[in-house]
């Protein structure tokens, strides 16, 4: 069965969240924004491509820093409003240079730090 990215659930801007995770570890790496035209284009390069909404254009991850983002396998949830993109990641996937975005952790109503940047 042939895949149709215009399948998909997006809200109203014509978006959909996709969910980084590393292809070997399960580790979750970040999530970002896709338009059905960067869901294609990941699925046609197998460079991760998102759509920045600060920049309004495409941003395929890793294009300007090294830091790329090779597409092993795109999942789609139930709902199909949501996806899943196992990834193998060079670098550090996070803009300020933790291998991911989500380093900061709430315990017991304090923040903590669990890693530091990649330098």
């Amino acid at each position: 069965m042939s895949f149709d990215p215009a399948s998909l659930t997006y809200d109203s801007k014509g978006l959909i969240p996709a969910i980084a995770q590393d292809a070997q570890t399960g580790e979750v790496l970040m999530m970002a924004w896709m338009n059905a035209e960067a869901v294609a284009q990941t699925l046609a390069t197998g460079r991760v491509t998102y759509w920045s909404r600060s920049r309004q254009s495409f941003w395929i991850k890793g294009e300007s820093s090294g830091n790329v983002q090779e597409l092993v396998e795109m999942r789609v949830d139930c709902d199909r409003d949501c996806l899943l993109v196992l990834i193998n990641q060079t670098g550090p996937a996070c803009h300020t240079f933790r291998r991911s975005c989500f380093y900061t952790a709430l315990r017991d109503g304090d923040e903590i730090e669990l890693m530091q940047p990649m330098m």
